[in-house]
């Protein structure tokens, strides 16, 4: 087992799918990272070196991701609620903000706004 920023991954597993796992990283950032610290896109988890793996892991406590991510798309969607903003009101009732037909097919937009809908 091999322990990046905070999180188990056993050795056998891709670097490029052990980055991804977090929350607000995917394709594009790992391939990103895994390019600039010379990382082959088929590199599993337990071919790293020690340094590499702290280099990842300096360069993941840099970024934005996991629960400060998430603690910012809350708060900036609150702070559209709190401004009474179409978007806001739209997020408050659970329905889709971005001018998607509401017609029919909504029930995609219901489940992404639903974590927002209660305050």
């Amino acid at each position: 087992m091999v322990f990046i920023f905070g999180a188990n991954f056993p050795e056998s597993r891709l670097v490029k799918g052990a980055l991804e796992s977090f929350y607000g990283i995917g394709p594009k950032v790992s391939q990103r990272l895994m390019a600039r610290f010379f990382i082959h896109p088929t590199a599993r988890v337990g071919s790293l070196g020690d340094k590499q793996v702290n280099d990842i892991a300096a360069e993941l406590s840099t970024m934005k991701i996991e629960n400060d991510l998430r603690r910012s798309l809350q708060d900036n969607i609150k702070r559209l609620r709190d401004m009474g903003t179409y978007r806001g009101r739209r997020h408050a009732m659970g329905l889709p903000a971005r001018g998607q037909n509401t017609r029919s097919q909504i029930a995609t937009a219901r489940k992404l706004n639903r974590t927002v809908r209660r305050g």
